[in-house]
């Protein structure tokens, strides 16, 4: 029988690959977006969330293929079914889009729940602290830039008369006992932020559109 060492280059390209695919189809498969139901939104807060998207995306691919290479090598955690149910287990919460990929795009909804989910993430982030030495600086960046993210949309929110009376609290977050908790959990954050931001991506190009 192959030991680890031959399994794993195939299993981590095939994580890698799924992963991947994951993020990339979320924002193909949703139907086109009504530009009717679009609120007057500044180009400037456009083309602004786009550059930070950008920044987020690049910086989360590299957390991410680092942690996939990490999970699998080390702990044989190859399958993204073996990671969402991991996820389950220890109560990773998701974020909700559902007014961000509809047909009828319900703009003022989709930004509510972009903030929320930003928000989310930023937590989980958080509790990624002290995942590894190596890590830690790119964890640190990417909830700064999340969190940066976050505000944008809430003072976007603010000056078009939509943002709830009180901003969102951040709820408890999972707390983590083991490296491998934090590096398979750290996997899944980042995979689900870049579906975000796909979907993100995909209503920000549409904003832009004369």
């Amino acid at each position: 029988m192959a030991g680890p060492a031959a399994r794993s280059p195939t299993k981590l390209m095939a994580l890698q690959l799924l992963l991947w695919h994951s993020a990339f189809w979320t924002g193909q498969e949703a139907v086109p977006l009504d530009p009717a139901s679009s609120l007057p939104v500044p180009q400037s807060f456009v083309l602004k969330c786009l550059e930070q998207v950008r920044k987020i995306q690049a910086q989360g691919s590299v957390l991410q293929e680092k942690l996939v290479s990490e999970t699998c090598a080390t702990y044989q955690l190859c399958h993204p079914e073996e990671l969402a149910l991991l996820g389950h287990s220890l109560g990773i919460p998701q974020a909700p889009l559902s007014n961000c990929s509809s047909q009828g795009l319900q703009l003022t909804g989709c930004l509510s729940q972009l903030q929320s989910g930003l928000f989310l993430y930023q937590g989980l982030l958080q509790a990624l602290a002290g995942i590894s030495p190596e890590l830690s600086p790119t964890v640190d960046m990417l909830q700064l830039d999340v969190a940066n993210f976050a505000t944008t949309v809430w003072q976007q929110m603010e000056d078009l008369g939509v943002a709830p009376a009180v901003q969102p609290t951040q709820g408890t977050m999972p707390t983590f006992t083991s490296a491998f908790q934090r590096r398979a959990v750290g996997v899944l954050v980042a995979s689900r932020l870049q579906r975000l931001l796909e979907l993100v991506y995909r209503v920000l190009r549409h904003l832009a559109e004369p």
